[in-house]
């Protein structure tokens, strides 16, 4: 599979690691930076990782920063990208499984390494569930496009 990965400098020591470990799953990955520690704004590298999937160049993407919720924010501002906030097992599964997320984004100063590893794995191999979710993926659809709510 092929993952498109973005973080800013509270992030980059996670996403250093995340990308070790999906290249040892045999994943190709699609670093967008940033490319070192230095203090950095979070949109110049995680709106080009969400693009990545919205235009078809990454399978999912993932997106690192200091708590995550800058980063979840900026990537959902691409359209086509349904990103989620994790923190959990259970968060990554659901964000899949329930909201079809296609990123997801992980904060470094919340989580441990073992469990962000975690939640990658979980996310990217969970299958979303359709059925009584589909409607609501339908419905998200139907507001990105016209800006208009309607029920599906």
């Amino acid at each position: 599979m092929k993952i498109s990965i973005g973080s800013d400098h509270a992030g980059y020591a996670y996403k250093q690691r995340i990308i070790g470990h999906l290249q040892e799953k045999g994943h190709e990955v699609l670093d967008c930076g940033t490319h070192s520690p230095e203090s950095t704004d979070y949109p110049l590298w995680i709106i080009p990782a969400a693009e990545a999937v919205a235009k078809g160049a990454a399978e999912k993407g993932i997106v690192i920063g200091g708590s995550g919720n800058g980063e979840a924010i900026a990537a959902n501002k691409v359209k086509g990208v349904r990103c989620g906030l994790v923190w959990c097992n259970q968060t990554a599964e659901f964000c899949r499984r329930h909201n079809d997320a296609n990123v997801i984004s992980i904060g470094q100063r919340m989580t441990s390494i073992e469990i962000a590893l975690d939640c990658v794995d979980i996310f990217l191999a969970t299958p979303f569930e359709g059925g009584r979710h589909q409607h609501r993926i339908d419905e998200l659809s139907h507001y990105e496009q016209t800006g208009e709510l309607r029920k599906a």
